[in-house]
């Protein structure tokens, strides 16, 4: 008998009597991960830029995750692979790894690149509510009022209600009186009734 049908102790499966052969967790896991894996994701963990960019213009979605919710730009941030991890990022790719940041700003890659149809990595990690990532954007420089067109990051963290991400915005001087292509404040996009409009008035009280 090969390995496949081996258990994970080196022994034979029982088949007797219609049970199942035992398989560890590891190997389904291992099974999943492989099972959704892209050749984009190949691509950028290897750092095979050239194959990257084949793959990109073949119409691959740069934003592929596996079931692990692992994309290609985390790949190829974890890879350490700038060239890629920049290359992706101007294609879309969205920032929502903490270490995704630390490696392109190392190299110096524009953490504020805005594409047109997302807007800028901040802009699109407080439409997630990625407070983790919003954070370090901003602590490595990232511009806190730079978003999708006229809507600032502000706007999408008062969209979403995250009192966490207003407050983080706010400290690093969001400018709460920035109007959208509606003409509206962060604070008029805030839900009915949430506490976050009690927040934002005072702050207008105090501006």
């Amino acid at each position: 008998m090969d390995e496949e049908g081996m258990n994970q102790n080196g022994s034979k499966p029982q088949g007797a009597g219609g049970q199942v052969p035992a398989t560890s967790s590891s190997e389904v896991l291992m099974r999943d991960f492989i099972s959704d894996w892209s050749p984009l994701h190949d691509a950028s963990i290897h750092g095979r830029l050239l194959a990257l960019k084949k793959l990109i213009s073949q119409g691959n979605d740069v934003n592929l995750i596996t079931a692990d919710h692992v994309s290609p730009l985390h790949e190829a941030c974890l890879g350490g692979h700038a060239a890629c991890a920049s290359f992706l990022l101007k294609h879309g790719a969205k920032v929502s790894h903490v270490q995704c940041v630390e490696l392109l700003t190392s190299h110096g890659v524009n953490i504020d690149h805005n594409v047109k149809h997302l807007g800028t990595p901040l802009y699109v990690a407080c439409e997630n509510q990625q407070v983790d990532c919003a954070r370090k954007l901003l602590e490595s420089g990232a511009n806190v009022n730079s978003g999708k067109g006229l809507e600032s990051p502000l706007h999408a963290a008062a969209r979403s209600c995250s009192a966490e991400l207003v407050m983080l915005l706010i400290d690093f001087g969001a400018d709460i009186w920035a109007k959208n292509a509606e003409s509206k404040r962060p604070m008029e996009l805030v839900p009915p009734g949430s506490p976050l409009g009690q927040l934002f008035l005072q702050k207008e009280g105090v501006s």
